[in-house]
């Protein structure tokens, strides 16, 4: 029976009946003279997932970006300042720019540091007291101490770091990864972004092909009742029945490609269907920790208050890379401190240190971290001034973010910024060079990673970005 012969049905109410399960003699004589292509309903060497060869050797397989929503801020916490502190209460040794917002700064005055400082590991690198356990990898990593973005504006700066791009709706970076190189692991998505904060634009395939999108984990609880997946699993089908019903929707969305000729979503459509099926098998395992040892659990501070969620998301990351996933996301909100920052921050670092610094101690004892690019930082960092007077304003001018393994030199600072941590005067590496640097160490060179879109190449770096070749091992 050809599915010509349903007349009076849209193919909009055929797909929802679908889903939701028809039981009519018609749907299922349709279902049951549909063909499996293949064993696992994919045929790898035609799937866009699959993997790819880089433009040159890469150092890095896979990459996790811990982002830090808000605006660390730089100088509490690896931007050591003592001019700051001797300075604090005092006028300002600096002009602030004019074109920028002074809410909240009439007659503002320096403020201190909320915190101490002090030498961590072998190379000596400060870290803040407020960092123990990440203070223990500081051997590992190499602190860029003035990077630059274009915005002091949340969510024009959080596009810019995604994406590489201020306003337009652009790839985000893990989607430029996912286009270039695919993934090792056909069974999952090639870019998965955990607990995610900043918008679906943020982790949108934009013009590339819509596989390359970024899957959201929307929960880390383990219970059935909270998937981190939402519709990951259908119970009231078996899995026979559940592609037999994608069969006889590709089937269909494959008569309405051919009818158009092109269409990207569809062609999107298409490709989720598939690789939805796949995870059926894979994710369920890897989002249950069942199989974490006690000791593992405790490296995360999984069980404990307050890093038990964030533990979560970042042993998850931890079980996706080991799995083959190309670009993780991790998303801890709270750092946009106006006010109150002596307490606010401490919360903060008391609620990512240990998950970060377990996260790091696992890749290390499981040698992934040699070829796991780890990045940690916020869309900008915060001014030395005082702001609503116990907080620190935006400040774009000269932030702090670090990156661990995956070919980067370890125990190094790199670039500085003035006395005080307002201005990159030394070594700035701006958000175009940052994205063309974590390409490059994927084996990618961001000139030639290209997409013809409105009849001009695009990229992530755009028309900018050069590699900071002296970070690189």
């Amino acid at each position: 029976m050809s599915m010509n012969y349903l007349p009076g049905i849209s193919r909009r109410n055929f797909l929802r009946t679908t889903s939701c399960g028809f039981g009519s003699l018609a749907l299922n004589a349709l279902l049951q003279q549909q063909s499996v292509a293949s064993p696992n309903g994919v045929n790898p060497e035609s799937s866009p997932l699959m993997a790819k060869s880089p433009h040159f050797p890469a150092r890095a397989k896979r990459i996790i970006f811990l982002f830090m929503s808000g605006g660390p801020s730089q100088m509490d916490l690896f931007d050591h300042k003592p001019a700051l502190a001797k300075g604090a209460g005092q006028k300002l040794p600096y002009q602030l720019p004019e074109i920028e917002a002074t809410v909240g700064l009439e007659n503002t005055k320096l403020l201190g540091p909320v915190s101490g400082f002090r030498h961590a590991g072998e190379s000596g690198l400060f870290m803040s007291d407020l960092l123990p356990h990440t203070a223990k990898h500081a051997d590992d990593l190499c602190i860029l101490r003035a990077v630059q973005a274009d915005s002091p504006n949340h969510p024009v700066a959080i596009r810019q770091m995604h994406t590489g791009n201020l306003f337009d709706t652009v790839p985000a970076m893990g989607a430029w990864l996912s286009y270039g190189l695919g993934t090792e692991n056909q069974r999952l998505p090639s870019y998965i972004t955990i607990l995610p904060k900043e918008g679906e634009r943020n982790y949108s395939s934009a013009f590339l092909p819509a596989i390359h999108q970024g899957t959201a984990i929307q929960h880390v609880g383990s219970s059935a009742a909270k998937a981190p997946i939402r519709h990951l699993n259908d119970p009231a089908a078996s899995r026979r029945v559940q592609r037999q019903r994608i069969d006889l929707i590709q089937s269909m969305n494959r008569r309405q490609l051919e009818r158009l000729e092109t269409d990207q979503q569809m062609e999107g459509v298409i490709e989720s269907f598939e690789l939805a099926f796949r995870m059926q098998t894979e994710t369920p395992k890897l989002v249950d920790f069942e199989d974490e040892s006690k000791d593992t659990l405790a490296l995360y501070g999984v069980g404990e208050k307050p890093t038990d969620e964030f533990g979560r998301q970042c042993l998850l990351a931890r079980r996706f890379a080991e799995a083959g996933v190309r670009f993780i996301q991790i998303s801890l909100g709270g750092w946009d401190h106006h006010n109150k920052i002596a307490s606010g921050l401490p919360d903060r670092c008391a609620v990512s240190d240990k998950p970060v610094a377990g996260l790091l101690t696992d890749l290390k004892s499981r040698g992934l971290l040699d070829d796991t690019l780890v990045l940690w930082g916020g869309e900008f960092g915060r001014t030395p001034h005082a702001q609503n007077g116990d907080g620190r304003e935006h400040n774009h001018h000269g932030f702090t973010m670090w990156m661990a393994g995956g070919g980067i030199k370890g125990g190094i600072t790199h670039g500085a910024t003035d006395d005080f941590g307002y201005y990159g005067i030394d070594g700035q590496v701006h958000i175009n060079d940052l994205h063309a640097t974590m390409l490059h160490l994927m084996g990618l060179d961001h000139e030639r990673l290209t997409f013809e879109h409105h009849g001009r190449p695009f990229r992530l770096t755009d028309v900018a970005g050069k590699v900071v070749r002296e970070i690189i091992a």
